[in-house]
């Protein structure tokens, strides 16, 4: 029975969809205006694991997953780059879709872009005018008034009396209360704009998202995800807006990813301290980057240094390496009544529990070094396939790389080739200069009776 840690309980829960066999899932994208960072690559990750584990407990997932497609950030960058924000746009997404390929992320059901659904935010935005949970101001935005909703801030825990004005939130003088936010932003000069009931203007960052959840998944659906970061103001400001237009359950099930850190301290772009997804795969193979990602719990921050990223190559590699020395039987199925089967199941049921699922595909390598079995190398497979691993041919992933190698595999082949008549001629001084020469720039040679391969270290 699968539990997750709803973040609006504070506590784990079992979970029921609200249509048995269905469940519907939302989680906030990317506001592309520049590449993704490795602390995007955490958060998207963590959410891909979880679909893919629902789809594997048999359930039929609407997974919908945002773009952010208008907002001041892209305004600004375009206008640096002397583009327009639509083609700035278009080029981000090309990019984050190939980033997002290289770690191996299923594509969502759905992929909403903000600007095609301003028509419904101007309609939610008129609803919440009407129930007198948002007001026109003088200058011709639009804002919600939070002290209108009852249980804002049941989400983060944190009451208005306690919240604190220019904290997270702008102090504006045509606010009525300084903790009001913005939903719908009058036109600047130059800045893409839409008609509206208020006048020419763009909507807010929140009400995006309230407006394409709703449009793909209706009103109430069982999962809303996001970075921890996320929880206030951002996902506190949808249930006000959502439940205060239809004064019903937004969301059954919260669920937040824990930050990706550098140094101890959260990696982010405000702060100046991240690495684009793109410049890590310079050197790392996209499903090294996966493993370092998906091997802690999702909930827990995940230190990234490149001591680590070695450290989950190293473990990938040895996965790999059981299955390129005992062939897996093609498509097997996975035995969940074996002793692995249930203990992965068990650690997966248990809020998507992935460092203990990880350590089960550990143990299952081990058995098939040690017995040779195509049966149980199969079984690895498939279990592995299930965190959106393992899935390569085996000596493709070993003998791959990131980024450009010292040696192609072409002269590699040549310098065995070459060791292989050294050791005939019994000229041992020379074989093992070439296996030093190789293992110098990264190759590592295994000799065994059925002959020598090789792997990038």
């Amino acid at each position: 029975m699968l539990t997750v840690y709803n973040t609006l309980a504070r506590e784990k829960q079992v979970f029921k969809p609200i249509e048995p066999g269905k469940v519907r899932m939302y989680v906030c994208g990317m506001t592309v205006y520049d590449l993704c960072h490795i602390g995007h690559a955490r958060m998207l990750s963590a959410f891909d694991v979880i679909v893919r584990w629902l789809h594997a407990s048999g359930y039929d997932v609407n997974y919908v997953r945002n773009i952010t497609d208008i907002d001041d950030k892209i305004i600004k960058r375009s206008a640096e780059a002397g583009t327009t924000p639509e083609q700035l746009v278009e080029q981000t997404i090309s990019d984050m879709h190939k980033d997002l390929a290289a770690l191996l992320l299923l594509p969502p059901s759905h992929e909403p872009r903000a600007t095609q659904h301003v028509d419904g935010m101007i309609k939610m935005i008129e609803g919440l005018i009407a129930k007198g949970r948002a007001y026109p101001a003088d200058n011709g935005d639009v804002y919600y008034a939070v002290r209108e909703f009852a249980t804002y801030g049941k989400l983060s825990g944190k009451s208005l009396d306690d919240l604190r004005a220019g904290e997270r939130v702008g102090v504006d003088p045509h606010k009525r209360d300084p903790l009001d936010f913005v939903l719908w932003k009058a036109a600047k000069p130059g800045e893409p704009q839409w008609p509206s009931p208020w006048g020419a203007g763009r909507p807010g960052w929140h009400i995006e998202c309230s407006v394409m959840s709703e449009h793909h998944l209706g009103s109430h659906f069982d999962i809303h995800g996001g970075g921890e970061d996320l929880q206030f103001p951002h996902h506190e400001n949808e249930i006000a807006q959502s439940e205060g237009c239809h004064d019903h359950t937004y969301v059954n099930y919260w669920l937040h990813n824990g930050f990706l850190q550098l140094q101890g301290e959260k990696m982010s772009k405000s702060l100046g301290n991240f690495f684009t997804i793109r410049d890590v795969l310079k050197h790392f193979d996209g499903e090294v980057v996966r493993f370092l990602l998906i091997r802690a719990h999702y909930r827990s921050p995940v230190n990234y240094s490149e001591d680590l990223m070695r450290d989950a190559k190293h473990g990938l590699d040895r996965l790999y390496t059981a299955l390129k020395n005992h062939a897996p039987a093609e498509r097997a199925a996975i035995d969940w009544d074996s002793d692995y089967g249930r203990r992965f199941k068990t650690a997966m049921d248990d809020d998507f529990g992935t460092p203990e699922a990880v350590a089960v595909l550990f143990e299952i390598a081990a058995e098939v070094n040690r017995t040779g079995s195509a049966e149980m190398a199969g079984q690895l497979k498939a279990f592995a396939g299930i965190l959106g691993l393992l899935q390569r041919d085996p000596a493709a992933y070993l003998q791959g790389g990131a980024g450009e190698q010292a040696y192609t595999a072409e002269r590699i082949e040549e310098l065995i080739a070459s060791r292989l008549d050294a050791r005939k001629n019994k000229n041992f001084a020379e074989s093992d200069r070439i296996r030093k020469e190789l293992a110098d720039n990264g190759v590592v040679l295994e000799d065994s009776p059925q002959g020598t391969t090789w792997r990038r270290a």
